[in-house]
């Protein structure tokens, strides 16, 4: 049986799920284009591959490097 987290493709529903987030909320992103989106007919799909690259590349806090004296 597959695991829903190794999954290739999502769909909204379980994008919202897989990030934590709601599904209006993923609909606002979209819209802003502020999150990797392909669509298909009327329907969004999400490549996991792909939003895993986008929440890497959203990364707002780095660990500290110690300083050097």
């Amino acid at each position: 049986m597959e695991n829903k987290n190794d999954k290739q493709v999502m769909d909204i529903k379980e994008l919202a799920e897989y990030l934590g987030i709601g599904r209006s909320t993923i609909y606002n992103l979209i819209k802003k284009k502020k999150i990797p989106a392909s669509k298909i007919g009327k329907q969004y799909r999400f490549s996991k591959e792909v939003v895993d690259s986008w929440l890497k590349d959203k990364i707002i806090t780095k660990k500290e490097t110690p300083a050097t004296k």
